[in-house]
């Protein structure tokens, strides 16, 4: 699955998810832009990181605030002015969430609009925002690969984060019809559609209950590691996913099977 001669661009990549799969990028030979907002000291670890792996420059650290057209429009400029293009982006970034099941959103009583509005904002404008800065370097090029992280709480809600879950949801009808639209310019968009993942920053509130829960209901009756996934997002950004666009794939050891 190589990805050499690639070029990507992984938004909210300091830590986490974003972070394996900038790693896992690199060493199947892409360059990658490493994308932050707050946490500028580990984007620039993991940079250190990546470069020092490969012996070359592999990576670069870049801010931008995904909700910010502008700031989209800026790092897709600076991608392109460090390594010529721009072939894969991994609309990744999450905004300030916690999985925790005791937490107001977890509950229409409880939940507000403004919890639902801000990971809006941050899942689906932010996702528009990436995408329109990038198209006109794809379609230029006549190929692209968008990744869009999900969520299998879209279609099996064991936990019902109303603001999360909603965004999610919106960002497989977003991915479903950009599939449609661009797939003539060489484009192809797919969404992963991550299970509770062991352990992020996102699920350290996350209590054992639900990690043993959410095992015993699984087919292969373990949780999902980070790796785990980064390894799935390496197959969507290869060529070997060239015939598959508008799909959205659950990475969860077969919790859930839409």
């Amino acid at each position: 699955m190589s990805l050499s001669s690639r070029v990507a661009v992984v938004t909210g990549a300091s830590r986490g998810v974003g972070a394996e799969i900038a790693r896992r990028y690199a060493k199947e030979g892409a360059c990658v832009v490493i994308n932050y907002f707050k946490s500028e000291d580990k984007a620039k670890a993991l940079e250190e990181e990546i470069n020092c792996q490969a012996g070359s420059v592999k990576a670069a650290v870049c801010y931008g605030d995904v909700t910010k057209a502008e700031d989209m429009k800026s790092m897709v400029k600076f991608a392109i002015d460090t390594f010529g293009k721009v072939d894969i982006v991994v609309c990744n970034a999450l905004v300030d969430y916690q999985f925790n099941p005791a937490s107001p959103a977890a509950s229409i009583e409880t939940v507000t609009w403004e919890m639902i509005d801000k990971q809006m904002q941050g899942t689906v404008q932010g996702a528009i925002n990436i995408i329109k800065a990038v198209l006109p370097n794809m379609k230029e090029n006549k190929f692209g690969k968008i990744i869009m992280i999900g969520t299998n709480l879209v279609y099996n809600p064991v936990v019902t984060y109303y603001d999360y879950n909603t965004s999610k949801a919106a960002l497989v009808g977003l991915m479903r019809n950009l599939a449609a639209e661009l797939g003539p310019h060489g484009i192809r968009v797919n969404l992963l559609a991550g299970g509770l993942l062991e352990v992020t920053d996102a699920s350290s509130l996350t209590t054992p209950e639900v990690f043993g829960f959410v095992s015993n209901g699984t087919p292969l009756r373990k949780p999902t590691t980070v790796a785990d996934f980064a390894a799935s997002a390496v197959f969507c950004a290869s060529d070997l996913s060239n015939a598959m666009t508008g799909q959205s794939i659950s990475v969860d050891g077969g919790l859930t099977m839409p």
